[in-house]
């Protein structure tokens, strides 16, 4: 029977192998669902990088001559 989800194999050292059964094991969960969460949080930490370095950039170009006022804006 096919999988519900789409699976990705990966290879891991000896060493990260093992400290992530040891994580799994002390959470009560499997492999395949730590790597699964593991994945998803650093792939929030990677968009909230982005939306940061983003929000630095406009700030940093940002020009009060040129910005449009609450009033103007909304009238």
């Amino acid at each position: 029977m096919p999988a519900k989800n789409p699976r990705v194999n990966v290879v891991l050292e000896k060493p990260l192998y093992n400290a992530l059964h040891d994580l799994a094991e002390d959470e009560g969960v499997s492999m395949s669902m730590l790597m699964r969460d593991l994945v998803r949080e650093v792939l929030e930490i990677r968009e909230d990088r982005a939306l940061a370095d983003l929000a630095a950039e406009r700030e940093n170009g940002f020009d009060r001559r040129k910005a449009v006022g609450h009033e103007d804006v909304w009238g």
